[in-house]
C-alpha cells in the first residue's frame, strides 16, 4: 500500500522511520527506488534543508549529476538498510551487522553538533551538520536511526497492522498499543472492513 502524499512521511513519528517509509509519492509504479525529487522533497519537509536550499539542490542533477546520483544511491542504500533494521526491531529480532553499516558509513563521514533552535511555541534540539560535500544531508537521518536501534528490545518501533500497508511507525501513544500507521487511513479502513464482514455474516444467519 502506498499513501498518496508527502504528508504520510510524517506518520512514522521519528525522522529515520519517516525516511525508511520513502517514497510516499511515486509518479508511476516503480521497483522500490525513489527519485531525486523524492529525496529533496523529504529533506525539505523534514526541515533538514530550507526551501531555498532545496530549490538549489533540485538543479544539481544537471549541474553536478555525478554528485547527485552518488548521494541518491547512498540514500537509497541507507533507506533499505533502515527498513530491514526497523522490521527486525519490530519483530524483536537481531540486526545483522551489514544492515547497520550504511548508518555508520554516514556517521563516519559527517561532522556536526546539536543546537537548540527556537520554534513558534518552544525550543527543539536540531542536529546541525557541517556542509562538506553532500553526505551531510543524510547525517541527521543516520543519527536518528542510531538512537532508535540503540534502544534494543525496549524500542517502540511497530509495523502497521494492515497487511497491505508497508509503513513503519514509532509508537509514542500513552498505552503503547498503537496498531495503525494512521487511524484516518488504515485504522478506519480496518473498521469499515470489519463492519462489512459482520453485516454479511448477520445477513447469512438471518
Amino acid at each position: 500500500m502506498t499513501h498518496s502524499s508527502y504528508g504520510s512521511t510524517a506518520l512514522g513519528g521519528r525522522l529515520a522511520i519517516n525516511f525508511a517509509n520513502l517514497p510516499s509519492l511515486p509518479a508511476s509504479p516503480r521497483d522500490g527506488s525513489f527519485s531525486w525529487e523524492d529525496l529533496i522533497g523529504f529533506l525539505r519537509t523534514a526541515r533538514i534543508v530550507s526551501p531555498e536550499r532545496a530549490e538549489e539542490l533540485m538543479g544539481l542533477t544537471e549541474a553536478d549529476p555525478r554528485s547527485a546520483f552518488g548521494l541518491l544511491n547512498r540514500a537509497e542504500r541507507l533507506r533499505d538498510a533502515l527498513r530491514f533494521a526497523f522490521r527486525q526491531l519490530a519483530h524483536r529480532q537481531p540486526i545483522p551487522r551489514e544492515h547497520v553499516q550504511p548508518i555508520n558509513d554516514v556517521l563516519q563521514v559527517t561532522e556536526g553538533h546539536d543546537e537548540l533552535v527556537e520554534t513558534a511555541e518552544s525550543w527543539r534540539i536540531e542536529y546541525v551538520a557541517r556542509e562538506d560535500g553532500l553526505d551531510w544531508l543524510l547525517a541527521a537521518v543516520a543519527r536518528s536511526a542510531a538512537e532508535i536501534i540503540s534502544e534494543g528490545e525496549a524500542t517502540r518501533v511497530r509495523l502497521c497492522a494492515n497487511p497491505s500497508c508497508s509503513l513503519i511507525f514509532y509508537d509514542a501513544s500513552r498505552t503503547h498499543r498503537r496498531r495503525w500507521c494512521s487511524m484516518s487511513l488504515c485504522g478506519n479502513r480496518h473498521k469499515v472492513a470489519a463492519f462489512t464482514r459482520r453485516l454479511k455474516a448477520n445477513k447469512r444467519s438471518a
